[in-house]
């Protein structure tokens, strides 16, 4: 073969093996993603996780920098021995109870939709026997012992009158430079419930793997159990979803609300604490470790004498903006 014919026929060979090698291992073009479809949407950023002040920080009063910081489920202790606090969120909830629900009483009603402008910080525990014991070693909380025939430690402070609860909040509030109080009633029905709406915050019925009551008498279908011997220490059983521990049964605690048969147009319905009516009784709740599960309930009222030996849980009012 002539030189000339060679060469087209090798130009000719190599274009062929170029183009079939082209061929055989081209990259894929890129493939553009289709547009998002009208029913699909973007997902959620992920929920920061709830912060320990206390842990990261050491344990001293919050600064106004890291108040205007809080978010919901947030804790903070500001003084050795004091009560760890949680910060509840803002919002709303219909208070009281409906007429479907077990073993109501006519005091529950009617139902009102209370809103809340502010987040508040609220006691983990109840206050407990080393918690009160710090008060009294400080020399505050008028030397009231209080009842403790069921041991001190981390059980609840019982035996504890209206004006011994408040002189343990005057002193704390002194002893930090914020606002520790009562909760209002209302107050208390938000943080029990915790954006639940049924008879407790775990459903429509209960059993003693839920909370302490006297649970030889079966609620709403549940299972019986046996009758509670005694209090349990203030971190027993789960927390509710706003991170608060035995919000039912275990031992009734003071509001700062004065006592009202039922709710009127009267009852305040901007979380404040009623006032007005007969303030000889204060409004408790709970329920108490050898009291029926039905007293125990979200939505249950009970009024007791200023002078009558229970238990309370602190809050804390923040200085946050609404």
């Amino acid at each position: 073969m002539p030189a000339g014919l060679k060469l087209l026929a090798a130009i000719a060979a190599g274009v062929l093996v170029v183009s079939l090698a082209g061929t055989a291992f081209a990259k894929p073009k890129p493939v553009r993603p289709k547009p998002a479809s009208s029913t699909e949407r973007t997902p959620a950023p992920p929920v920061s996780p709830p912060r320990q002040f206390f842990a990261a920080r050491g344990v001293q009063p919050l600064t106004p920098e890291i108040e205007q910081g809080l978010r919901p489920k947030d804790s903070f202790r500001e003084c050795d021995n004091c009560p760890e606090m949680v910060v509840v969120p803002k919002g709303s909830f219909i208070m009281g109870t409906p007429i479907t629900e077990v073993d109501r009483y006519k005091g529950e009603d009617p139902l009102h939709r209370v809103s809340f402008a502010r987040p508040f910080a609220v006691g983990r525990f109840t206050i407990s026997f080393d918690e009160w014991d710090a008060c009294l070693a400080d020399g505050g909380c008028n030397g009231a012992k209080g009842d403790d025939k069921f041991g001190r430690g981390r059980m609840p402070a019982q035996g504890i009158t209206f004006d011994m609860a408040k002189s343990y909040l005057g002193w704390l509030s002194r002893k930090i430079g914020r606002t520790y109080r009562l909760p209002s009633e209302s107050e208390r029905e938000y943080f029990t419930r915790a954006g639940t709406t049924t008879a407790f915050w775990f459903g429509k019925t209960i059993s003693q793997l839920d909370a302490n009551y006297a649970a030889g008498t079966p609620y709403a279908g549940g299972p019986r159990g046996v009758d509670s011997k005694g209090p349990a220490v203030v971190d027993s059983y789960a927390p509710n979803p706003f991170g608060l521990y035995q919000v039912h049964g275990n031992v009734w605690e003071w509001t700062e609300d004065c006592f009202n048969k039922r709710y009127t147009e009267d009852t305040p319905t901007d979380g404040a604490a009623w006032l007005e009516g007969d303030c000889t009784k204060h409004m408790v709740r709970g329920g108490l470790w050898d009291w029926s599960a039905d007293k125990s309930r979200s939505g249950h009222r009970y009024e007791a004498y200023f002078g009558s030996g229970y238990s309370f849980r602190a809050v804390r009012t923040l200085n946050v903006q609404p």
